[in-house]
């Protein structure tokens, strides 16, 4: 692959301008986005308009868990959940107020969706053209990387065969009608943010993104003449950790690959459609909640490793703020990610020179080495049958698990080294926080209401007739197997709800539960402090008449199931018994399991903003159940405020991202069930 630097992720051609001024070689910078939504579509319009006003040259939307998940804000499962980690939109009304004064045919907007990835490109072409603005003038992304979500965020909603169907769709309309949109985003952010290993994540990416174009190719949408065009428009989003030396060897090695697939596999020799583009977040998981002050340097190195060399360069940047392990940042927090952003990219000189890397022999032996582990996991992938026969036999999300258990492990003995939490850990406190609060946003629990009135007037005011046809259209299309694009923008336009427009494809193609990873998941610990658990485990057990049972629950629609995994796994080596049924469950159902199995105790795990309502939740149908002196505990990223709401509320314990050790957290977890049954004895 030449050092030419990789296209833009919306545009087809290399990027060669150079910035105006006093420096004529100086290159165009990537795009500068900020990751962001919350509360409303008024509210986060106000933000995008703000953002945009402070230099930000991209959006990326955050939509809540219920849209990402096919749900209204009305929905059950919504309850606690709307506006909470994004903007809820549940209709071309709040579309339209989204975008509200930003005209879409000059923004280049990238969107966090990916089950009903389809339904939202509907929604934002029919706003475009409501602001009369041409399909081919559209700029952006949708995620649509539907195989990573039974990997890692779980927003998933059908089968996997289903689900590529709706990828294969999403790209054969947008190659022929919005021919700057990239339709999809394979994302190795989150198999990182999972556990995944730098190789791990190349080959899981990279295994995706084949059968993505396998499935494009076999379909028929897209002539053979046209291939290459619709692989060119085929974008990345990466992760990018501490570790930024390998990191930078990851992307180069991204680099060679993809020309290798792309050349080798599917014939594609045109150098514009081979390049490798792809946007980036730095590592939200590496972001501490102790000493959080040090995460601004944990981003700007993050960041590096992205930008340093030329020939790997992400063509779109969006950084985490400093305080996203403490919760919602504010819109200064995401306006100083921001200034770090164009101080690297205007004040430094980085932009005036060519690949920094080039000839390095110890990058090229760090991306070889990288290359050939890649290309071995790729073709175990391929002996299963490729990345779909693999999501489905589990061996991805075990792999993804088991790495998890290393990287948390080698935290809590020391092997990894992580500033203010293993090491390091005497501290003065900090000023950004202070003692008060107030060093994170918080969305007010009245949004929720007001967003449900919201939804109520749209359905009323609606002309039904056109909405039934509209979906009558939507399900046929389906059935049929056309593309589901161009019903889907009538169904928009007619007034259809997320939460219709996604209840009509269950009709058609079902629902699917990702297998966990953590029954075969081995935990591969040392013994440091484990017998004595084992045998506290078992004394306990005596005590009990039977083993010690622990129920690990997701209610809500938080998918971010890695820490409720590694409990489980953690529990089970210890010596318990464990009932673990995956994500997206209500308060109900985890009450109903914690009653048939006669638990011990209930762990809940909650990353979604929403742990005050929905324990709180739980806590009551227990009581009502007859089971409340079965203790309750939590986990999530939740502020002192409301861990002290949670505990006058009931809940016997809280933890969060600072209980790092879940050799201490299992042995609280064992006091707890010692204390609450010899207390009921």
């Amino acid at each position: 692959m030449s050092a030419t630097r990789p296209t833009d992720p919306t545009q087809a051609e290399p990027l060669r301008t150079r910035e105006k001024g006093s420096d004529n070689n100086r290159e165009k910078p990537w795009l500068f986005r900020t990751y962001s939504g919350h509360s409303s579509a008024t509210a986060s319009n106000e933000l995008y308009r703000t953002n945009l006003g402070r230099g930000q040259t991209g959006l990326s939307v955050a939509f809540d868990l219920p849209t990402q998940t096919g749900y209204d804000s009305d929905h059950v499962l919504a309850r606690g959940e709307v506006g909470k980690v994004g903007v809820p939109v549940s209709h071309l009304g709040d579309m339209r107020v989204l975008f509200d004064q930003i005209p879409l045919a000059q923004m280049n907007t990238s969107m966090t969706i990916n089950a009903p990835a389809a339904w939202l490109l509907a929604l934002y072409i029919a706003v475009a053209e409501e602001q009369g603005a041409k399909r081919a003038d559209l700029n952006g992304t949708v995620q649509n990387d539907i195989i990573k979500e039974y990997l890692s965020r779980g927003t998933y909603i059908y089968p996997p065969a289903a689900s590529m169907r709706l990828i294969t769709d999403v790209i054969a309309f947008t190659y022929r009608e919005l021919p700057k949109w990239n339709p999809t985003n394979v994302c190795s952010y989150h198999l990182q943010e999972a556990g995944a290993t730098p190789v791990q994540e190349l080959a899981y990416a990279l295994a995706t993104a084949i059968a993505v174009l396998d499935a494009v190719k076999d379909s028929g949408q897209v002539p053979p003449e046209d291939f290459a065009q619709a692989f060119g428009r085929i974008s990345f989003f990466v992760n990018a950790g501490i570790r930024f030396v390998t990191e930078i060897c990851k992307m180069r090695a991204f680099v060679d690959l993809w020309e290798e697939i792309g050349r080798e596999r599917y014939g594609v020799t045109d150098p514009k459609a081979l390049m490798f583009r792809y946007g980036v977040q730095v590592n939200s998981l590496g972001l501490t909640e102790p000493q959080p002050e040090n995460n601004v340097y944990r981003i700007l190195l993050e960041m590096l490793a992205v930008v340093l060399s030329k020939k790997a360069r992400a063509r779109a940047v969006q950084l985490p703020a400093w305080n996203e392990a403490l919760g919602l940042p504010r819109p200064w927090d995401q306006q100083w990610s921001l200034r770090l952003q164009q101080i690297v990219a205007y004040e430094t000189d980085l932009l005036e020179y060519g690949d920094l890397f080039d000839g390095n022999p110890a990058i090229d032996a760090k991306v070889n080495e990288l290359k050939e582990a890649a290309r071995a996991e790729l073709k175990r992938i391929e002996e299963m049958g490729g990345a779909i026969q693999a999501v489905e036999s589990g061996y991805l999300k075990q792999s993804l698990v088991e790495s998890n258990t290393s990287r948390v492990r080698g935290i809590e003995t020391g092997g990894i080294t992580v500033v203010g939490v293993n090491k390091f850990t005497e501290s003065a406190p900090s000023p950004l926080v202070g003692t008060e609060g107030g060093a994170i946003m918080t969305v007010d629990p009245a949004s929720e209401a007001e967003q449900i009135e919201r939804l109520k007037e749209w359905r009323a005011k609606r002309d039904q007739a056109a909405v039934e046809a509209a979906l009558k259209n939507l399900e046929a299309a389906a059935r049929d197997g056309r593309n589901i694009m161009e019903p889907s923008i009538h169904a928009a336009k007619a007034g259809i709800t997320t939460g219709e427009w996604a209840a009509c494809l269950r009709k058609v193609f079902g629902e699917y539960r990702a297998p966990t990873g953590v029954s075969a998941a081995s935990g591969a610990l040392s013994n440091d402090g484990m017998d004595d658990l084992r045998e506290e485990v078992k004394a306990v057990a005596k005590r009990l008449g039977r083993p010690l049972k622990l129920l690990v629950g997701k209610p809500g629609l938080d998918g971010h199931s890695n820490g409720a995994e590694q409990i489980a796994v953690k529990a089970r080596d210890c010596g318990m018994e464990v009932v673990y049924e995956g994500i997206r469950l209500t308060p109900e159902q985890i009450v109903a399991a914690a009653l048939e199995e006669g638990v011990h105790l209930v762990g809940l795990s909650i990353l979604s903003g929403s742990h005050v309502e929905l324990a709180t939740d739980v806590i009551h149908r227990m009581r009502a159940e007859g089971i409340g002196g079965v203790p309750v505990v939590v986990g999530g990223i939740i502020p002192p405020e409301d861990e002290a709401r949670l505990k006058a509320s009931g809940i016997a314990g809280v933890f969060t991202p600072k209980d790092y050790n879940l050799t201490q957290i299992m042995r609280a977890i064992v006091a707890l069930v010692d204390r609450s049954w010899s207390k009921a004895a």
